[in-house]
């Protein structure tokens, strides 16, 4: 820091009492004796004295607003003048005026006297006066104004608010003895508290907080303070006094310097506002202005540049990552030098030596290391790894970091620049450029320096060349010179040049500053230039450190245009390493373009892989390796990069060029153009046409256009490929007009057609398409899987073999479909016999868990059928089988009638007359055996019969129903009815109705017998099996008779057919109806009772235990009327059975399936009501 006069005025009045700027900083008012006097503060020339006061005025005050200031007198008065210098109010205390001060923020005026204080505003009519205890020396407001500190004689600094209520009294140790002479805030707006500093008599300067707390221990001066002034921003305080000059302080009161020397005391300072302008004020009426300079203290290495900040603090910055660290030294920093993971900074009275925490880079931590306590006078300070080098004028010298001298080297000129040029640790090399225009270099274990250039200019600035090789030199003359340090020879000069770098990473790349203007240069290509102000001083890559009056700042510099210059020369390995420094990705694009078209591939390699570009690099990897198998020809690799690059014409004439034709093909057809690739090839090769033609339907398939695919499949004969696409698109009409047009030999494509068809629910195409193949089995097998039966059916009429085909899916879709009983006929149809027999039993099962006992007998029929066709299939089963059939067709007849019951017994209504139900419970226990089949109840059966019985006058059948009820476990809903039923029935008579008995004679030997038969349904006497009616299950008036042996089937049918004639042809008429092929009597008056009956004779029975058959000769059938007679025609293996009806005027007739007899009424009626025969289920209209 240095202070420079800038003008000087000494006034009549002698003393200077006070002084104050206006707050734009274009006058300065001075309080000196009678007068207030304003003065020019540019040039310090008297703009007009004021007169108003009658004694010395001794304190003077401008309003923050600029529109008018104050001045107090020892006459007791405040005068208030404004901006123009005219005197607009006038107001008195009662003892002299020592202070005045305006309120920043409010303006309220604050005059203080020796007695009292008083506050004005311009708004009030009188001023608020305040007595204190003893005479205010200085006063000064806070900068929000809120609250004004009174420094006294007493010793004592009083802050009050702004109704002059006392806050904070702080009481210091000198009390009267260090009266306070001057007070001041500081106002900066970044301190967090607000900071009071108090200059006393008793030599100190102290520092003090709102609150009344000391913010630091203070310092004791050498003379007695007069005067307190901060810098605008809080920064530096300027203080004056008994020792006759200024001094410059830090806001923590560290001394900075002095500012001018005065011949008398300096009673008053002042810093003008935002700059660094000084006015004193002295006794001898001497007014004095001064302006500060601040000099730069700073040292760079690289990316880290050290600066002076408060003249106290050193700020270590990052130029790369911004970033700082602090250190405070709380003195004046002198120099700072900076080097690696070193920081030298010379202070007063010592050197400190810091070293970084780590190797990091990017660490930003130091630590103390050395100090050296001396004191130096240096011009210039440099630090090495284990070394301090101290510049003073012509000589220098080497000291080890404890401070001892190791070597001094004393030059011929005043020394203008040092610099370290690095080197190993305790060995480094320092570069001097001498004012006689000498440059050296000197190393610092070496004692000799070695020149390296003389020149006629004083030396401004230096920098070497990465590999020592080069040296830049800036003169005197701003002309910038680089030599070869070998040969000594100037390589070139630039002009307007007032610093230069070296780019510490590019030998042959070097940028100075001048005339506003950066300009780099590489090698000795033309400069270039872009505009920036301030000073280079370093340069690292791509970024140039450029310092600009105190601020340090890193521009980042593409270094596209010195890399276009390599690239212009073809020299790619110098262009890629200046890329390398920070170029953009198009440059780099660029570089490895030219590299690759130049065959550099090393360098297009590098490039490549900067802009990771995978498939470049591809193509230089395929062509190292060829070239590694031998491959040389520069012409081919050319082809190849044009190739990638797109220029394909090119590629294609190299390629033809080299010999290698087919390349070019394989190049056109990849990229589709498929036009060049014809105009290539020529017409003259069908192949390579047709193999085009394939790829570019390749390519169209791909890029998809599968139509345009398709064509050019079908085009080139690719029938397959061409099918596949049409299919996968569903296009059926170009489907179906492939398959139209190929032969029916071509197999394969017309399956493929047949399968899209299929695929595309195109049954009729794919019928079509199978027909011309021939191909029965797949058409079959469409039928089916499209459910088309009829089709199918159709088909297996013309072709049997594939019966097996078509039933066995058809029966599997019925049962799926739960058409159980059309599934059973397909299965039968298909010859499943076993599946069929399955399907049955699980619907009879169903049938009979569901109480279904009509279904279920309906089932066990038709599984009694069943096993009659596998008889006739398997003669192996023969035995098992038919045994099953009379199981079945025993259980089919059970289940038959117990529908009846059980509707009787769980619905609330029957349909059948009270003689049925009685016949039907009666007929079920006859035939029930021990084990009951599942799902008949004999309590349901009982009950009903009981219940008959009772109200057919059965009575004594009822009683024995009801005890046999007793026995057996009986459902909580009969208990009651049964109970009772119990109890009525004994008071009926203990007999049965004797119609009922006379109901149940044997037609064969006219037996009665009883209403229940332990013996099942057989006559007590003969054992002749009783003939039920399937409807009313009344006993029908028929025998079953057998053939004599030797009589077949056909011949009984033949001699029963010629029926012997009669007399009288109206004395029997019987009349057979062929009504649908049922078999029907119809009986007239009967024989003659004279006429012996041969069939009469043959059942007589003449008793015994065991059963007699009806055996006929042939006599006898040749006596019997046809119309007389029933016959059972069951299918083989069984026998046909044979009945004869013995009352002719009893109308009956038989089902010609299922072969059960009716009443011929209640046949018919049940026919009209169900449409089919009640037990079969045969629909009338059936053929047989």
């Amino acid at each position: 820091m240095r202070a420079v006069l800038t003008w000087k005025e000494t006034c009549a009045e002698k003393c200077v009492y006070d002084l104050a700027f206006k707050p734009d900083g274009s006058q300065l008012i001075v309080a000196a004796g009678l007068r207030v006097l304003v003065y020019d503060a540019a040039d310090g020339n008297l703009i007009q004295p004021l007169k108003g006061h009658k004694d010395i005025v001794y304190c003077v005050a401008y309003a923050k607003d600029g529109k008018r200031f104050a001045s107090g007198s020892a006459d007791k008065s405040i005068i208030i003048w404004t901006s123009k210098l005219e005197g607009i109010l006038k107001y008195i205390h009662n003892d002299s005026i020592q202070c005045v001060a305006y309120n920043p923020v409010t303006h309220q005026l604050a005059s203080c006297s020796s007695g009292d204080f008083g506050l004005w505003s311009p708004e009030q009519k009188s001023v608020n006066k305040h007595k204190v205890s003893s005479k205010i020396t200085c006063c000064g407001w806070t900068n929000d104004g809120q609250y004004l500190a009174l420094g006294m004689m007493n010793g004592v600094v009083s802050i009050r608010n702004k109704n002059g209520e006392e806050k904070v009294k702080i009481e210091r140790p000198g009390g009267s003895s260090s009266p306070i002479w001057s007070i001041a805030w500081n106002p900066s707006k970044d301190e967090h508290n607000d900071i009071l500093a108090v200059a006393d008599w008793g030599q100190k300067l102290s520092f003090y907080q709102l609150s009344g707390n000391q913010s630091n221990k203070g310092k004791t001066l050498t003379y007695d303070p007069c005067c307190v002034s901060y810098f605008s921003k809080g920064e530096y305080i300027v203080m004056g006094g008994s020792d006759r000059q200024a001094s410059l302080y830090t806001k923590d009161g560290v001394l900075l310097g002095t500012i001018g020397e005065q011949n008398a005391w300096v009673s008053t300072c002042r810093v003008k506002p935002d700059s660094n302008f000084v006015v004193l004020g002295c006794q001898d009426g001497t007014i004095v202005c001064y302006q500060l300079i601040f000099s730069t203290v700073h040292g760079l290495y690289k990316d880290r540049y050290a600066y002076r900040e408060n003249m106290t603090d050193v700020i270590v910055q990052h130029l790369i990552t911004e970033q700082k660290a602090r250190i405070k030294c709380h003195e004046l920093v002198k120099k700072i030098a900076i080097y690696r993971n070193r920081l030298a900074i010379q202070l007063p009275e010592k050197i400190h030596i810091y070293e970084l925490e780590s190797d990091d880079t990017s660490d930003m931590h130091y630590r103390s290391k050395e100090r050296i306590y001396r004191k130096f006078e240096c011009n210039l300070l440099v630090v090495c790894s284990q070394h301090i080098i101290v510049c003073q004028e012509k000589r220098l010298q080497c000291l080890s970091f404890t401070g001892s001298k190791e070597k001094e080297w004393v030059m011929e000129s005043l020394i203008r620049y040092i610099k370290v040029i690095g080197g190993p640790p305790a060995r480094e090399g320092l570069l001097v450029g001498l004012k006689n225009g000498a440059i050296l270099k000197i190393f610092v274990d070496n004692p000799l320096p070695i020149t390296l250039l003389k020149l006629s200019a004083s030396v401004r600035c230096l920098d070497m060349s990465a590999s020592r090789n080069k040296l830049a030199v800036v003169d005197e003359q701003n002309t910038l010179l680089v030599y070869d340090i070998n040969s000594k020879e100037l390589l070139f000069q630039e002009p307007n040049a007032n610093s230069v770098a070296w780019n510490t990473q590019c030998e042959d790349m070097l940028c100075f500053s001048g005339n506003g203007y950066l300009n780099i240069k590489a090698s000795n290509f033309p400069v270039h230039q872009q505009k920036m102000k301030g000073f280079v001083v370093g340069y690292n890559g791509s970024k140039i450190f450029c310092l600009h009056v105190y601020s340090m700042s890193a521009v980042d510099v593409p270094q596209s245009a010195p890399m276009y210059q390599y690239l212009e020369r073809k020299m790619f390995k110098e262009a890629y390493q200046i890329a390398c420094l920070g170029v953009t990705d198009s440059d780099w694009r660029d570089l490895a373009t030219e590299a690759l078209e130049g065959l550099d591939f090393d360098t297009a390699k590098k490039a490549f892989i900067r802009i990771r570009d995978l498939r470049y690099l591809e193509l230089i990897n395929s062509i190292e390796e060829r070239k590694k198998r031998g491959e040389n020809d520069n012409e081919l690799f050319l082809a190849d990069v044009c190739a990638y690059q797109g220029k394909f014409h090119e590629a294609a004439k190299l390629y033809k060029h080299t010999g290698h034709e087919s390349r070019a093909l394989s190049m056109y057809t990849d990229l589709r153009m498929f036009d060049y690739a014809k105009e290539f090839v020529g017409a003259t090769d069908p192949k390579s046409s047709r193999i085009l033609m394939t790829k570019q339907a390749d390519w169209a398939k791909s890029s998809k256009e599968p139509r345009a695919a398709a064509e050019m499949y079908l085009s080139a004969g690719e029938h397959l490929k061409a099918i596949d696409i049409i299919g996968e698109h569903g296009w059926a009409d170009m489907l179906i007009d492939i398959a139209r047009k190929l032969d029916k030999a071509e197999r394969e494509p017309l399956a493929k057609c047949a399968f899209h068809f299929k695929r595309l629910k195109h049954h009729g195409y794919a019928s079509e398409t199978y027909s011309k193949m021939g191909d029965l089995k797949a058409l079959v097998h469409l039928h089916v899987e499209t459910r088309h039966w009829e089709e199918a059916f159709s088909l297996v009429e013309k072709h049997p073999q594939f019966k097996y085909d078509v039933f066995v899916p058809y029966a599997q879709w019925l049962a799926e479909n739960d058409r159980f009983e059309e599934a059973q006929k397909a299965f039968h149809k298909a010859g499943r016999q076993n599946e069929a027999v399955k399907v049955l039993e699980q619907l009879t099962h169903n049938a009979v868990v569901e109480n279904r006992f009509n279904d279920a007998g309906y089932y066990y029929w038709m599984l009694s059928m069943q096993c009659l066709d596998i008889v006739r299939e398997n003669e192996e089963q023969r035995d098992e089988m038919l045994k099953k059939f009379e199981r079945f067709q025993h259980l089919a007849e059970l289940y038959h009638v117990y529908r009846s019951i059980q509707r009787y017994t769980d619905e609330p209504f029957s349909s059948h007359m009270p003689e049925t139900l009685f016949n039907i419970c009666r007929f079920l226990l006859n035939n029930l055996t021990k084990d009951v089949p599942p799902g008949i109840s004999k309590v349901n059966t009982l009950y009903a019969l009981a219940k008959q019985s009772q109200r057919l006058g059965a009575y004594k059948l009822a009683r024995y129903s009801y005890e046999k009820l007793q026995e057996l476990h009986i459902p909580s809903r009969f208990q009651e009815s049964i109970e009772l039923g119990s109890l009525t029935i004994r008071s009926k008579p203990f007999h049965d109705s004797e119609d009922l008995i006379e109901g149940m004679m044997c037609y064969r030997c006219s037996t009665h017998n009883p209403l229940l038969n332990n013996q099942g349904s057989v006559c007590i006497n003969c054992r002749q099996p009783f003939i039920y009616s399937a409807s009313s299950y009344e006993v029908l008036p028929l025998v079953q008779f057998y053939l004599e042996e030797g009589i077949s089937d056909e011949e009984a049918l033949s001699l029963i057919d010629l029926e012997a004639p009669h007399t009288n042809q109206n004395d029997a008429q019987l009349q057979d109806k062929d009504n649908g092929q049922l078999q029907a009597l119809r009986i007239g008056d009967g024989l003659d009772d004279e006429e012996e009956d041969p069939f009469t004779a043959k059942m007589s029975f003449e008793g015994g235990t065991n059963f007699v058959p009806v055996k006929v000769s042939r006599s006898v059938l040749r006596s019997m009327s046809r119309r007389d007679v029933l016959i059972k025609r069951w299918p083989r293996p069984l026998k046909w059975e044979y009945f004869r009806s013995l009352l002719p005027d009893v109308s009956i007739t038989m089902c010609p399936t299922c072969f059960k007899m009716f009443h011929s009424e209640d046949y018919e009626l049940l026919v009209l009501q169900h449409n089919c025969c009640p037990y079969c289920r045969r629909p009338i209209d059936e053929p047989n």
